[in-house]
């Protein structure tokens, strides 16, 4: 039977393609570790160039990782939809910045924090605007600026990011935040409008009572004594 060159080539193609994919069927991916996708975010997110850059990233990683609005682990955290770089858990790590995110991960595991992102959960990097009321910057490091989403309110105006990124250029920490005025107690002011003067109050006024003189006691007038008993019929015929 004549098959073609063509066909046999096609065959060739097709039973190398199956063989790679039977292959592939018994390896699953690995699953990485927390220290490895903390590493990565501090790689992927910070410039890379200073200790300070990476700690702020982990600080925010660490701060989603212990609130209720994120998931509670570092790699769930790293990894979700539109939160992180693209590619942060899938691209190469190649230059000297590897090891010092190897480095600083491991500190954050263990404890270490930014001091100056305090409770912050989010940044973006440093110099983008948005439009946005709600956005109080606490620290600008590792090329990235970070901030607190909170209402502005009377007396408390949130931060804008200029004021973190001339303190980052100085080489400065940035201002602390005046604490909020507590509301005074309402003032109490006397009426000074004329009133009409109130009616004299009427007083009821009792006489003394007279004394109450004793009454004196009841004379008993003395009973006469009783005849004494017959002693005998003549005397009691005498008697009636």
């Amino acid at each position: 039977m004549f098959v073609s060159r063509r066909f046999r080539r096609l065959a060739s193609w097709l039973t190398l393609g199956t063989a790679l994919a039977l292959a592939g069927c018994g390896s699953a991916p690995k699953r990485m570790s927390s220290l490895e996708c903390m590493q990565r975010a501090m790689y992927f997110e910070s410039n890379r160039s200073s200790d300070e850059g990476m700690l702020a990233v982990g600080t925010v990683v660490m701060n989603r990782v212990k609130s209720k609005d994120f998931p509670n682990d570092v790699c769930a955290v790293v990894g979700q939809k539109n939160q992180f770089a693209k590619g942060l858990l899938s691209k190469p790590m190649t230059d000297s910045g590897r090891p010092r995110a190897q480095r600083m991960a491991k500190e954050v595991l263990r404890g270490k924090r930014h001091p100056g992102v305090g409770e912050a959960r989010f940044f973006h990097t440093a110099g983008y605007s948005f439009p946005y009321s709600n956005m109080h910057y606490v620290l600008m490091a590792g090329g990235n600026s970070f901030y607190v989403k909170r209402k502005a309110l009377p007396g408390r105006q949130n931060r804008p990011q200029e004021v973190v990124i001339a303190a980052a250029k100085a080489k400065r920490s940035v201002p602390r935040e005046a604490p909020q005025a507590k509301p005074r107690a309402p003032i109490m002011v006397a009426d000074t409008r004329s009133r009409a003067p109130a009616a004299p109050s009427r007083q009821v006024v009792f006489a003394p009572a007279a004394p109450v003189q004793p009454r004196p006691a009841p004379v008993l007038a003395a009973m006469p004594a009783p005849a004494p008993a017959p002693r005998s019929i003549e005397e009691l015929i005498a008697l009636n």
